[in-house]
């Protein structure tokens, strides 16, 4: 059974800073892309950034320039670091693992349980 575990949420001043983690776990062969979405209350959740396999990243606008994602493709671990944090990223972040290759012929796509992040004004 594949599971992805996040970490590093909480609560942060304006133009602080943050460092999410999200290792998947189980019988892992491959993963083509990993992610972060968020979803802020009363919001639909949206794509922050994502990183394939070889590490080609896309970012939200509202994101550009502030955040940084990053992968190590051993330990199956993606990395968002965020920096000058502004009260709208208040939202549960997401991670997601796409297209995990668990055996010949089966890819599922799966998602961690959040980790809230909080900004302060």
């Amino acid at each position: 059974q594949v599971q992805l575990v996040e970490s590093g949420g909480g609560l942060v001043q304006a133009g602080g800073s943050l460092r999410l983690s999200c290792a998947a776990s189980g019988p892992i062969f491959s993963i083509n892309a990993m992610g972060w979405y968020r979803q802020a209350p009363g919001k639909q959740r949206e794509l922050v950034a994502v990183i394939t396999r070889d590490s080609m990243t896309n970012y939200a606008d509202s994101v550009k320039g502030r955040f940084t994602i990053s992968r190590e493709n051993t330990k199956n671990t993606v990395y968002l670091q965020m920096n000058s944090l502004k009260p709208e990223d208040t939202a549960v972040y997401y991670c997601n693992a796409e297209k995990v290759v668990t055996s010949p012929f089966r890819a599922m796509d799966y998602w961690g349980t959040g980790t809230l992040v909080t900004v302060s004004s």
